[in-house]
């Protein structure tokens, strides 16, 4: 177990992080994902709240259905990532990280109902058959739809949404019927996952991480998601910091990084070409299905794809490539 966001969270079982990592990417695992925030935004005023506030234009989807957007602050950069599920007419339920729902709650008002529910996350190719022999209705939710599913009496709200590259599904489940949720879907032969594997499996699939891929001083637009941004919709915090910067482009980009051999990239280790400094490491690891390192870096513009790298940290200097994002395809 480990501190995360102020959660006490699994960082692996007893299979560790690349039996788990393995796991997900052949079968089906479930991770315990109750430390993602819930605001309830409700009312006849809910959606022109989110539309003014999100970077995401919510008039391209309707509800039952999911979207992915971003709050950002007046100079553009990314206060939080968040997932918004239309649960209803009136009814929103937007998922922000752990330690940012205070934030997003004081940004959006409504009601925090973290406390009322977990949420377990059923990812990999394997997902949906493993899940149907517990809930047909819920492993029947369509990618980026939302609904809700009876379960033994209990009501599930299910978005086929997900972070590791692979299909599935969250469920968010009343708190006391949660340990009995969780042990239906491991007696169907789904494997739990821990902290560690997420964090592995969202980075061979590419996507961003709180805290390092998005934060402080960083744009959507540097991160490599301007499509986060609804440019025709009116004003929203950052926009015209945004629109700044699209005109005269990003000073920095988002690049996948391949290293040679198993010693993993870090966070925070310094990126060289032709022996200039051009970046540096946003997240690394060592990826389990390539067998070499991995990482994520905010690189010059200009650093192409193929470009050679080296990856320079604690003395040592690993040679790499830029590759093109993400690093392994879904399945």
């Amino acid at each position: 177990m480990t501190d995360f966001g102020g959660w006490e969270m699994p960082l692996s079982y007893p299979a560790g992080t690349i039996a788990e990592h393995l796991a997900c990417r052949r079968g089906a695992v479930v991770f315990d994902v109750s430390h993602l925030g819930t605001v309830r935004v409700e009312g006849p005023g809910a959606f022109d709240r989110l539309q003014a506030t999100l970077t995401n234009d919510l008039t391209r989807i309707g509800p039952g259905r999911a979207q992915y957007s971003h709050l950002c602050g007046d100079d553009g950069s990314v206060q939080d990532d968040l997932i918004v599920w239309w649960r209803d007419d009136e009814v929103f339920d937007v998922m922000p990280n752990a330690s940012n729902t205070g934030g997003v709650l004081a940004a959006l008002g409504g009601t925090d109902t973290t406390a009322a529910r977990a949420v377990l996350a059923v990812q990999g190719p394997r997902a949906r058959t493993l899940l149907a022999s517990v809930s047909p209705e819920a492993a029947a939710v369509g990618r980026f739809r939302v609904a809700d599913v009876d379960w033994q009496g209990v009501c599930l709200a299910v978005a086929g949404t997900g972070y590791t590259g692979e299909d599935g599904v969250e469920l968010a489940v009343p708190v006391a019927a949660a340990p009995a949720l969780c042990a239906a879907l491991l007696d169907a032969g789904v494997a739990p996952a821990g902290l560690g594997a997420r964090d592995t499996l969202r980075l061979e699939a590419g996507l961003p991480l709180h805290g390092h891929e998005l934060g402080p001083g960083i744009t959507p637009l540097q991160a490599g998601l301007g499509w986060v941004v609804g440019w025709n919709k009116p004003g929203f915090p950052g926009q015209a910091a945004l629109e700044a910067e699209r005109a005269t482009g990003p000073a920095r980009l988002l690049r996948g990084i391949a290293t040679e051999g198993r010693r993993p990239p870090r966070s925070g280790s310094e990126v060289r070409a032709g022996g200039v400094a051009v970046g540096t490491v946003s997240s690394g690891n060592f990826s389990p299905v390539l067998g070499h390192g991995i990482a994520l870096a905010f690189v010059h513009p200009d650093l192409m794809v193929g470009d050679p790298v080296v990856v320079a940290a604690r003395g040592a200097e690993v040679p790499g490539r830029v590759v093109g994002l993400p690093f392994i395809g879904k399945g």
